[in-house]
């Protein structure tokens, strides 16, 4: 989709990152100084070549419309940002700028923004820009007060360079997002799982999500409220879905879709951007289903949604997909050797991960491995997948993040449920297990397809969380 920025009316892409959620905005300041110095000439072309750049990225590029050369110019661009909506801040100084405008940036931006250092010019003795030696004055200067920010250098049209300003811009978005993400938690944790109890406050003070609580009697009659008509209406999407029956029949699919359009309605008319529901014991006395299928279908759309009152398993779904990682599968840690890790759990895998209809391992609709009760998805990860497996949690009163990489293979044996074998790269899972075990991580972990880890490393430094 193409649109117009404002003001400048420069265009730029844009694209949703976040089903629900409008596009990234990214604030583009061109800082510069009274006095000039340097190749002007060199920095006006440096800027026009960012901003051909600026028409081919995935998010809203704002320019306000003066450059910020002094501390009132840089309020009234900030100010300008603030009142568009943006999520992330992008300062360019294509000639050096000055670096008394750092603090003030700290004191009206609370989020990392992303100092970017465009380069010299190649031709002739003279000293072109300093851009990059202005951007570690900023930077030092934000470090000494405890301010984070993401630092990209290079030219503006080196594929590596636009690959790093897309993942900085996003990881700046998401630590500012954050601020207003509403999770919603049904029912509490299951039974025993205490290290995944909800928090309000500890959720607040270490992501600045806010926490609200219902109860399964409140989600009871949700389930119960929909129309034979709506329900019928959604039974037919599902059988769109192309998914065969493994031990269940066209029967169970009325249930399965009451519990589907309940998850989304509370998300819906709640304002919730990440959700987890306690669906045992009681689901399945409760309404004679597990809620397995209904979850696997909205994290297939892009929602954030955990099974077991998993409130920060929620809120890792959310951050990957903030991030642009994609689809979310929470998963228990089954059993490890000195290379892999097999990642089983009850069936709610995203489609999109697993195998298409036909393929072994394809996902069918079944009942549950222990309870005999409709509706999981039953089904195996796509093999020689890269992945990386990672977790947000809390322990002594502050967030972790744990993160490592690696691929699926083929499984050694067939699991009923959710099923999957993951080698890592360069890790002995042995040794990480035992590591998390110590730092009080519960026991799910999440599954993204791709290769995170350095940008997952980078998020944790923005948020002043230890990473492990």
């Amino acid at each position: 989709m193409i649109s117009h920025s404002l003001e400048t009316g420069r265009v730029t892409r844009t694209t949703d990152t976040l089903s629900g959620n409008r596009p990234i905005v990214a604030g583009i300041i061109f800082l510069g100084r009274r006095r000039p110095g340097f190749d002007m000439e060199w920095g006006r072309q440096m800027e026009q070549r960012v901003r051909n750049m600026l028409t081919g990225t995935d998010f809203v590029a704002f320019e306000p419309p003066e450059k910020a050369v002094d501390d009132a110019s840089l309020r009234q661009s900030l100010a300008a940002c603030q009142a568009r909506g943006v999520d992330a801040i992008v300062l360019l100084q294509t000639t050096m700028a000055d670096g008394r405008l750092a603090p003030t940036l700290a004191q009206l931006w609370p989020d990392p923004p992303l100092l970017w250092a465009t380069p010299e010019n190649q031709q002739g003795d003279m000293i072109s820009s300093c851009s990059l030696v202005g951007a570690h004055c900023w930077a030092s200067t934000l470090r000494q007060m405890g301010h984070a920010f993401e630092l990209v250098y290079g030219d503006p049209d080196d594929p590596e360079t636009q690959q790093r300003l897309k993942q900085a811009v996003r990881l700046a978005a998401t630590v500012r997002r954050l601020r207003s993400v509403r999770l919603g938690s049904i029912g509490g944790q299951a039974p025993g799982y205490f290290a995944m109890s909800v928090d309000p406050f500890s959720i607040h003070h270490g992501l600045q999500a806010q926490l609200q609580t219902f109860s399964l009697m409140e989600f009871a009659d949700v389930v119960l409220g929909f129309s034979d008509q709506k329900v019928a209406a959604d039974v037919e999407a599902v059988r769109t879905l192309g998914l065969e029956h493994k031990d269940t029949v066209d029967g169970d699919l009325p249930m399965a879709s009451r519990l589907y359009m309940a998850m989304r309605r509370f998300m819906d008319q709640e304002s919730l951007d990440a959700l987890t529901i306690r669906e045992w014991p009681e689901m399945p006395n409760q309404f004679g289903q597990w809620p397995y299928l209904a979850i696997a279908r909205l994290v297939d759309e892009g929602r954030a949604v955990a099974c077991e009152g998993d409130a920060d398993g929620a809120l890792t779904a959310w951050i990957g997909e903030s991030l642009g990682m994609g689809r979310a599968y929470l998963s228990d840690w089954l059993e490890h050797d000195d290379s892999t890790i097999t990642l089983w759990h009850g069936g709610a895998a995203p489609m999109s991960l697993c195998p298409p209809p036909g393929e072994p391992g394809a996902p069918a609709i079944a009942r549950h491995f222990n309870i005999k009760k409709p509706a999981v998805l039953e089904a195996s990860l796509r093999i020689n997948m890269p992945v990386t497996i990672l977790r947000f949690w809390r322990t002594d009163g502050k967030y972790w993040l744990t993160a490592r990489e690696g691929r699926t293979i083929k499984p050694r044996r067939h699991l009923m449920a959710t099923n999957a074998l993951a080698q890592l790269n360069g890790q002995d899972p042995r040794e990480w297990f035992e590591e998390l075990c110590h730092q009080g991580m519960p026991h799910h972990v999440v599954l993204f397809e791709g290769h995170h880890m350095d940008m997952l490393r980078r998020l944790a430094r923005a948020m002043h969380i230890q990473f492990v």
